[in-house]
Formats: C-alpha cells, sequence, structure tokens
C-alpha cells in the first residue's frame, strides 16, 4: 500500500486531543519542570511574588506552546511502504495518484528538444526557476503560478545560469562572458572578467557571485558594489565542478586529477586539498549544515565525507559515472546519470542499503539536478527539456520569512534587500572555520613563557640604563630647578647687556658736559661769572 505524506499540505485546525497532547509535551520539556512550594512559606509578601513569579512562568511556557503549535505546524512527510514492497519500485505515476490535488501541479514536463540540454536553478524561497538551453534561450517562470515571467534568445552558447540575492536578477554563463539580466529579461551588466565560465554560483550572504571555467581561474565579485574580490588560479587546467558549502561559503572545485580543492578569497592558495577519485571528480555537493559531501568520479563511485575530519564514511558503487548531484533541505541525496535518477534517504549518516526512488527520463539524457527550497521537488534538465518529480520529505515544511519567504509582496521584497545591504558580510571573513571569528586566539603556554622572560630581561636592562644614567649627573640639591634656571637664563641676558647700556650713558654724560662748555664760552666776558647761569 502506497503511503505518501506531502509536507506542505495540513489542515487548518488540529484535534483538541493533538493539542492537548502537544501542550503537555512542551511544558514537560521546559526547563522548570517542578514549581516552588510555597505551602510552608509563613511570609506572606515573599509568599505572594512567588505566586506571581509561578503565574508568570505558567503562562509563558502555555505562550510558547501555543506559538510553537502556530509557526511550526508542518512535519516533513515521507514515502512509506508496507509489507515486501519497497519505495523505489514506485514510479512517479503511483505516487502523484497518492499525492493531494494541491501537489499534482507542482511536476510538469516541458518539452523542448531544439534548445537543449537545460540547466536550472531555483530562487532562495523556491518560488522562481530560471532555466538556460545551451542553444540560447532563457526563461524565468513562476512556479507556483506556472506562469512564465520573462524569455529571451541571446543566440549564442549558454553554460549556465544562477539566481542572484533575488529573483529580480540572474546571471548566465554564455560563449565569452557572463551577462546579468533583470526579471523581465533585460540585460543589465556584461562581466567582461568573467571569461569562457562553466559554473557559476553566488553567496547570498556576501553578495558575491563565483564563477570558473576553462582556463580554471575561481573569480569573485561582489555585485553590490561590483567590484571584482578575488582571482585566483587553481592551476589544474579546466573546471567543470563547484559548488558551495553553504555552511561556511568555502568554494569546493573538483579537478580533473581526482583532487578536489576548497577555496576563500583570502588566500590564494587552496586551504584544503583532498584525493577523492582515482580518476576525474564529476560531481560535487554539500549538505547544509556543512558536515557532509558527496563526490563522484570517473572510476563509478559515489563517496560521502566527512568534512569535519576529512576521511570518507562510505562510498557507493554505480553502473555509470554520476554527473549530477544535489543535496535537499532534508538530507536527500540526488544522483543521476544517463538517463537515469536516483534518490538517496538517511545515505550520509549511514551507508543505506537501497534507494529511496527512482526514475528515468524518456525524452534525453540527463543534464542537471536541482532540489526545489521548502518543496519536495526535484528539478531535472535534460537534452529534450525540463521535468520535474516528487520526492516527498525532500523539503523543508516551514520556512522562515526572515530568510526566504516565498509569498512576499513587492514592499516585503524592497525591505528584505535593504536588511540584506545592510547585514551583508564582507568576503573578507569568509574562512574555514566561521566559529573561530570573533574569538581570542590565545598563544601557546610556551610563547607566553618565553614572551615573559624576554619582557623582564628588556625592563632590566631599561633600568640599570636608567640608574647609571642618574649616578653619572651631578646632585646639586635643588639648584636645578625649573625656575631657577629660568631665573639665570633672564639674569645672563641682563648682564649681557649691561656694558653696553652704561657705555652710552657715559658716552651722554659726556656729551652733555662739552655742549655745557661750549655754551658757557659764548657769554661775553664782561658779564659777571654770577649771571652766567642766566645766559642759556
Amino acid at each position: 500500500m502506497l503511503n505518501a505524506d506531502e509536507p506542505t499540505t495540513t489542515p487548518m485546525a488540529a484535534s483538541s486531543t493533538a493539542h492537548k497532547k502537544k501542550k503537555a509535551s512542551s511544558s514537560s520539556a521546559s526547563y522548570r519542570n517542578v514549581p516552588v512550594a510555597t505551602r510552608g512559606i509563613t511570609d506572606k509578601k515573599l509568599k505572594g511574588k512567588l505566586k506571581y513569579s509561578e503565574r508568570i512562568v505558567r503562562q509563558a511556557q502555555e505562550n510558547a506552546a501555543k506559538v510553537n503549535d502556530w509557526l511550526l505546524p508542518e512535519t516533513a512527510g515521507s514515502l512509506e511502504a508496507e509489507g515486501l514492497e519497497e519505495t523505489w519500485r514506485y514510479k512517479q505515476s503511483d505516487i502523484l495518484a497518492a499525492a493531494p490535488t494541491g501537489v499534482k501541479h507542482k511536476v510538469f514536463d516541458m518539452s523542448l528538444p531544439e534548445l537543449g540540454p537545460y540547466r536550472l536553478d531555483y530562487s532562495r524561497s523556491g518560488r522562481f526557476a530560471i532555466l538556460g538551453g545551451r542553444k540560447g534561450h532563457l526563461a524565468m517562470f513562476d512556479c507556483e503560478r506556472l506562469k512564465v515571467a520573462c524569455e529571451v534568445q541571446v543566440r549564442e552558447t549558454v553554460r549556465d545560469v544562477q539566481f542572484l540575492h533575488n529573483e529580480t536578477m540572474f546571471a548566465a554563463a554564455q560563449r565569452e562572458h557572463v551577462y546579468i539580466y533583470d526579471k523581465r529579461g533585460i540585460e543589465l551588466h556584461r562581466l567582461t572578467e568573467h571569461t569562457n565560465v562553466n559554473v557559476l554560483d553566488f553567496l547570498p550572504y556576501h553578495h558575491v557571485l563565483c564563477s570558473v571555467g576553462k582556463s580554471g581561474i575561481l573569480r569573485y565579485q561582489d555585485t553590490s558594489t561590483g567590484r571584482v574580490v578575488a582571482s585566483h588560479k587553481t592551476k589544474k587546467g579546466e573546471c567543470n565542478v563547484m559548488r558551495q558549502n553553504p555552511y561556511n561559503a568555502v568554494m569546493c572545485l573538483g579537478h580533473g586529477d581526482g583532487q578536489l580543492t576548497m577555496w576563500t578569497p583570502n588566500l590564494t592558495s587552496p586551504v584544503v586539498k583532498m584525493l577523492c577519485h582515482y580518476g576525474p571528480v564529476r560531481a560535487v555537493a554539500v549538505d547544509g549544515s556543512g558536515r557532509y559531501m558527496a563526490t563522484s568520479g570517473a572510476d563509478k563511485t559515489v563517496k560521502v565525507w566527512d568534512i569535519r575530519m576529512y576521511r570518507p564514511l562510505h562510498a557507493y558503487n554505480t553502473p555509470a559515472p554520476v554527473s549530477w548531484m544535489d543535496i535537499s533541505q532534508k538530507s536527500l541525496l540526488a544522483t543521476g546519470y544517463t538517463r537515469r535518477v536516483q534518490v538517496w534517504k538517511d545515505a550520509l549518516e549511514v551507508k543505506a542499503t537501497s534507494p529511496y526512488l527512482n526514475h528515468e527520463i524518456q525524452a534525453g539524457t540527463l543534464h542537471d539536478l536541482a532540489f526545489r527550497p521548502y518543496e519536495d521537488v526535484l528539478g531535472i534538465g535534460h537534452r529534450g527539456g525540463v521535468a520535474s518529480m516528487l520526492v516527498p520529505g525532500a523539503g523543508e515544511p516551514n520556512y522562515d520569512s526572515f530568510v526566504a519567504n516565498p509569498y512576499q509582496t513587492v514592499k516585503q521584497r524592497q525591505e528584505t534587500e535593504v536588511h540584506q545591504l545592510l547585514n551583508k558580510l564582507q568576503p573578507e571573513m569568509i574562512v574555514l572555520d566561521p566559529e573561530t571569528i570573533g574569538h581570542v586566539v590565545k598563544e601557546p603556554a610556551e610563547v607566553q613563557k618565553q614572551r615573559q622572560i624576554e619582557a623582564e630581561i628588556a625592563n632590566r636592562a631599561r633600568k640599570k640604563g636608567q640608574q647609571d644614567k642618574a649616578d653619572k649627573k651631578t646632585k646639586m640639591k635643588g639648584k636645578n630647578k625649573p625656575t631657577r634656571r629660568q631665573r639665570k637664563k633672564q639674569q645672563n641676558i641682563i648682564e649681557e647687556r649691561k656694558p653696553k647700556i652704561k657705555a652710552s650713558m657715559r658716552d651722554e654724560q659726556r656729551e652733555s658736559r662739552e655742549r655745557k662748555k661750549q655754551e658757557l664760552a659764548k657769554v661775553e666776558e664782561t658779564v659777571p661769572r654770577a649771571l652766567h647761569r642766566f645766559y642759556k
């Protein structure tokens, strides 16, 4: 018997019994299980305060339980088989027959054989999808209304497409350069620094567009300021595999020699080098928590790695090399090769014995895979067009409207853009371990002890030098005070001017005496000497 639960369709109200059970479980899980006993307290004032605080705590617990019931009502669905049945034997027609009516329109198959193969990408909210055909066809459509938002023919090769911070802009890696278009299909920018690009990716919290291609150069470009943040030469030839780690925004690149390198814009060399396969790396996928990574190579193996310890956990053998992979929000792994798509459940932490779902494409060979955020849908790009399939339990059932809101209005979208720019992280903050940001790096005890010894030696040498200098100086017991030195300076100035002043005074006196003698000589001799003073 087939039992498919869809996480997006839940009744508006739950039964009273279920509500009571949730309320009891939420109250029992609270950090205050035992109330304060007030029966033996004789102080009336203290007893009243304790009763009031207990009442406040009880009300807070009830409100928290109600908030969880209203804000987190959904639970992830799953596909369950009974008896000897296996879920991987179910076809999409069987799942659609058991699925609710509101889910059936999410499964579609667009036949576009003349313009393929197609690459696709979903917006962060999962509301819009962008399609890029190899022969120049670009189209964006609303996945809820199944309405085409824009469609343009660029008349040159399109290798990859990528949404930017929201659905208003998207980037396309064309024949020579990367172009940025708006939601109406109008060309906004041409990024001439990005040449011969094969793969695109976007860091939403840093507003940085990343690209790598035939030249093997990894480029980071800030879409908010337009400047090229970094440009690193991988020195490993052409690169067709690139995927970001959502946990720390480190870019993971797969190369033809079987190595996987991890890059940050701060360092010109890779922070991590891993030999993953004995052949070219074909695909890479990293889960949202940043703990597990899946890689596939030309040696027909899919390996699951623990990124925290950089060691393989387990491996899966495939009939053909897996060329496309993606991990959903609920850690479901989708792999694709030739015409077959396989979805694995609980295959990261432990090794799964059989796939969760199997699906075969009839129109053409597979060319891209992408899970739709907040929905149980897997988008498939192939040579004959674009299709989708239902994967119960793949998407996160409860979305955060502050991160991605599929039903936001124009005003809400504008406010979200402003908040994103205000909360934007600088590319220099991308590190392998983001928890180290803001922490004080402590030096080893040996280094600290050596620094203390060197500081003590330097202090002793400085004190000895000061003491020797003080001993050489002649102590005059107060005769070298600043006021006395200033007075002596003034006295020296006055003493230097004294001889000149005295000499000028003597000259003036001598001149006055001679002048008087000359005046007296002019007086007539007949005039008595006693009257000479009246002649002036």
